[in-house]
């Protein structure tokens, strides 16, 4: 039997061998990821090499159709339809009108029990349309008087003028008093009367405007123009408080609600703003084609309607509205969609096409490379209408050549020998460590 301080001294040594051989396990391992990255890097480094490749792109001379055109984007206008617009609160008393009914200018679409303070506002604007056509009245019925008066002044004026003494236009009689201040007279009653007349139209403005603002606050809501109602959102019984709806009307008060909308058959129309480039290049009544965001299967015909020249000016960038109408109606397009619009400016058919990238100019001479009996060569061309993709050819080539649009190159990476020696040939072999018992 050992002794108990030789078997202590023994599992110390036996450990310890233990610890040296688990770290030696470590560092080989350490040193073969290290040894294997640096063969990789040397593989590819000594033994693989790069190839370029070029392909030439080429492309035929082919008949066709030039189209020649500007692209702008835009908005749905709000032509065709107008809102109908309220102030009052209260509770809805009665709805005359549905959703997709064709409406009549005038007619009801519903009835609201006002609240007070509705009632009040409407007790002021009627007042206020009374007065303002009351003033009217009396504008028109002092026109009317000035108007007789100038009418008398003038029968005077011309009897005095047609009697022998001032018949004579040069006559110095004219400068008679007599003759002067019937002149006058007539010239100061029709001076009268001129000015009546501004005064009636301007009585005639205020009562419009009155009548404007009792219409917005009446507790019938009228039709403002003929129509297909739409956006109809109103039941009887269900209480309308000023500004309830999300939308407000853009040509009444601020605090005006809408009810709904009327619709008309006019055809959709696009708002865009072309730049000063572009504008230079549009005409009146040019085709038009239109996608909408919102469809995006459905094509669209149309024409130019008009085009503001003038323009404007927005940090320092000028721009000019263009209107552009559909051809036929969409009931489908509404207010306010975006929408895309291609404007044809010009169009030439059967003519020798190639692409814009196939042709090279350099001091006012343009070229391009033709494949000829299995040869490049330039060949000088004469252009004609181009748009961004095709050019068209007069003179130079023919339809059916084949051109050189570009090239392309490409690079590849090849293995230039098949057999390598491994890195680890030697490394460690036949290692090893025994532990002692």
């Amino acid at each position: 039997m050992l002794k108990e301080h030789e078997v202590n001294k023994r599992n110390a040594i036996l450990n310890t061998v233990s610890e040296w051989f688990k770290t030696h396990l470590i560092l080989t391992s350490v040193v073969a990821v290290i040894a294997v990255a640096l063969s990789y890097f040397g593989y590819t480094k000594f033994f693989t090499s790069s190839v370029t490749t070029t392909t030439t792109q080429t492309a035929q001379v082919e008949k066709g159709t030039l189209v020649v055109s500007v692209s702008a984007s835009g908005q749905i206008a709000a032509t065709n339809s107008k809102s109908v617009s309220t102030n009052v609160s209260g509770v809805v008393k009665q709805v005359y009108a549905t959703n997709n009914q064709e409406i009549r200018q005038g007619a009801k679409i519903a009835e609201i029990e006002l609240d007070q303070e509705s009632q009040q506002n409407y007790s002021q604007a009627l007042a206020a349309y009374q007065s303002a056509k009351n003033t009217l009245a009396a504008a028109q019925t002092s026109m009317y008087t000035t108007q007789t008066a100038m009418l008398n002044k003038w029968d005077s004026f011309k009897e005095l003028s047609e009697t022998d003494m001032y018949k004579d236009s040069g006559s110095a009689n004219r400068n008679l008093p007599e003759f002067m201040t019937s002149q006058n007279d007539w010239l100061a009653a029709e001076a009268t009367y001129k000015n009546q007349q501004a005064v009636v139209a301007q009585a005639q403005t205020a009562l419009n405007s009155a009548a404007q603002s009792l219409r917005l606050n009446s507790p019938i809501i009228y039709a403002p123009i003929s129509g297909k109602v739409t956006a109809l959102s109103l039941m009887k019984g269900m209480v309308l408080s000023s500004n309830s709806s999300s939308s407000t009307s853009s040509n009444s008060d601020s605090s005006s609600s809408t009810i709904a909308n009327i619709v008309t058959e006019a055809r959709p129309t696009v708002s865009l703003n072309l730049t000063e480039i572009d504008i230079t290049k549009v005409e009146l009544n040019d085709a038009v084609t239109i996608t909408i965001d919102a469809l995006p299967n459905k094509i669209y015909n149309g024409k130019v309607l008009s085009i503001d020249t003038t323009g404007s000016v927005s940090s320092g960038v000028t721009s000019y509205p263009t209107v552009v109408v559909f051809d036929e109606n969409a009931p489908e397009v509404f207010s306010n969609m975006s929408a895309q619009v291609t404007i044809v400016t010009q169009s030439k058919k059967d003519v020798l096409l190639v692409p814009v990238s196939a042709v090279k100019t350099q001091n006012g001479k343009s070229t391009v490379t033709v494949e000829r009996d299995g040869k490049q060569q330039s060949v000088a061309v004469e252009l004609g209408l181009s748009s961004d993709t095709q050019v068209e050819i007069l003179s130079g080539l023919e339809a059916g050549e084949t051109i050189v649009i570009g090239t392309k190159t490409t690079t590849s990476a090849t293995k230039t020998s098949s057999q390598t020696t491994s890195p680890f040939s030697g490394f460690g072999g036949g290692g090893g460590t025994r532990i002692p018992r």
